[in-house]
């Protein structure tokens, strides 16, 4: 073999998109594993089903188009199937995660034309969807398993989800309740929920879920997600105005709220570590496809859903807001897009 020399530039060839979606299934893995230590087999049975339902879907869908299947190999209905399987609450019965996760790979995706041609993010989109349809199993979430009376193993979680009782007869329900009959909510739904009833947010803090600072399990899950996207961001898979200006804008509306009025608004830390947030400023607000591309516009893109979810958790009817921000943010980028195009070198302005 010849030793061949070349001229510059020596560029670097990119990133695969099977290989850069893998490394960022790779970094949700921390949030994953605190997730099932906080919340049980449960949260791993509903990713489980989120895959497999997702290569189905797709792989239908490609037979359909009679496109090859060699496109399942790019891991991006995986990454969705992932960000689909961590939003459901664990013991959510089995069609939830089918019907939510279809959705997103027919519709919201594949009807598009397939990856790099829709319009919206397609986990936020069947999120949604999930939500608005069946609001009731979608906000049951389990307490931490430290504060659960009878916490389920893993052939309990198997028979929640397929048959909507326990092996000893429980059902999900009685598995919110507390010993003294009181139902856990998440930390952000206990405190839309006291708001409108008229308690402080000094008072709320009482309730056993706040015995840590943001939420028993929540933080925790939180910060293994932020730890995850500062690994996404060490590994340049994606940049750092999206997420930077999310969070910025969240913290200081968060806290002028808070300063003017204390008794009636979550304050700083538990905005920014309970609910979804690290986890969509980092894995969802990034998405190559559906978010501003240019620099000024990636800024205003994350400071527009910061804006959103601030808005809607505080005035809105739903405690966390995070894929309806981002969704109405896709609304927006392609005049995001027009209105901070840089000008082309040398053009006249």
């Amino acid at each position: 073999m010849g030793f061949h020399i070349s001229s510059s530039p020596h560029d670097h060839a990119p990133l695969s998109t099977s290989v850069l979606m893998r490394r960022v299934c790779y970094c949700l893995l921390p949030g994953i594993a605190m997730q099932w230590w906080y919340f049980g087999w449960g949260s791993l049975v509903q990713i489980a089903l989120a895959v497999l339902t997702a290569y189905a879907a797709e792989g239908l869908v490609l037979k359909l188009r009679r496109r090859p299947l060699g496109v399942l190999r790019d891991n991006s209905a995986l990454l969705t199937a992932l960000l689909i399987g961590i939003a459901i609450p664990p013991l959510a019965p089995w069609w939830l995660v089918v019907i939510g996760t279809a959705f997103a790979i027919i519709i919201a995706k594949q009807l598009y034309g397939g990856l790099g041609q829709n319009i919206f993010n397609p986990a936020m989109v069947a999120y949604v969807l999930l939500l608005v349809s069946f609001p009731l199993p979608m906000t049951s979430w389990l307490p931490p398993l430290s504060l659960q009376h009878y916490p389920p193993g893993l052939g309990d979680a198997l028979s929640a989800i397929f048959t909507g009782h326990t092996l000893d007869g429980f059902s999900p329900h009685q598995l919110r309740e507390l010993a003294d009959g009181t139902t856990m909510a998440t930390p952000l739904d206990t405190l839309k929920t006291g708001f409108t009833q008229g308690h402080t947010a000094s008072e709320m803090l009482n309730n056993p879920i706040f015995a840590g600072l943001a939420g028993i399990g929540w933080q925790w899950v939180n910060l293994a997600y932020l730890a995850g996207g500062l690994a996404l961001l060490r590994l340049k898979l994606i940049s750092w105005p999206i997420p930077v200006a999310m969070l910025a804008t969240l913290v200081l509306l968060s806290f002028l709220g808070f300063m003017i009025s204390p008794d009636n608004t979550a304050g700083p830390f538990i905005q920014l570590f309970s609910g979804a947030t690290m986890l969509g400023a980092f894995f969802i607000a990034t998405d190559p496809v559906s978010a501003s591309t240019t620099f000024k516009g990636r800024l205003i893109y994350g400071a527009l859903i910061g804006l959103l979810v601030y808005l809607i958790r505080t005035f809105g009817g739903y405690p966390d807001a995070i894929a309806f921000a981002v969704l109405l943010a896709n609304l927006t980028v392609p005049m995001i897009d027009s209105l901070t195009k840089p000008a082309t070198y040398g053009a006249q302005r």
